[in-house]
């Protein structure tokens, strides 16, 4: 296993700003165009663009296991997040040099933290093992009630909507 160099960062805070810059790379990397929002206020960190609806990410790392599990908590300050606070969680996994892209409905439904098993093939989250695509796709498009997560103004799910809708 290659040593990386975010295990030497031992300050946590200071350690998931080097993730968060790891994930703006890698996601260019995919083709993907990276936002970051200006101040800390918002659930999420990056808002990533590909062209096709826009979607908000929380980035969360981990550096260390217990019986090949990896813990990435789901909160910020104290508070735990909700599955409307952001679109998707990226789960870096320092030691591995490996990433997991995680709708937030599958890793916020009543967990206060994700537990990744890397080497464990039936996983839940296996499936989002390097699942870049997932930040590509139209999200809007598939669920039309979230169509409000689009605002893009080539998102046709979007301009659907807004044609149908009675309001000004």
């Amino acid at each position: 296993m290659t040593h990386h160099p975010g295990l030497d960062i031992k300050h946590p805070k200071q350690r998931g700003e080097w993730a968060e810059m790891c994930f703006m790379i890698r996601a260019a990397e995919h083709g993907l165009v990276v936002t970051k929002p200006w101040g800390e206020s918002s659930h999420y960190d990056f808002i990533v663009d590909s062209d096709a609806c826009c979607q908000r990410v929380q980035v969360k790392s981990s550096i260390s296991k217990l019986k090949n599990v990896y813990r990435c908590m789901l909160r910020s300050n104290r508070v735990y997040y909700t599955k409307d606070d952001f679109d998707f969680v990226a789960a870096y996994l320092i030691p591995l040099d490996l990433w997991y892209i995680i709708p937030a409905e599958i890793a916020i439904t009543g967990r206060r933290a994700i537990y990744l098993t890397p080497n464990y093939p039936k996983s839940i989250y296996n499936p989002y093992r390097e699942a870049w695509h997932l930040l590509k796709e139209k999200r809007c498009a598939r669920n039309p009630s979230a169509a409000n997560l689009c605002f893009r103004q080539g998102c046709q799910a979007r301009l659907a909507q807004a044609a149908t809708d009675p309001s000004p």
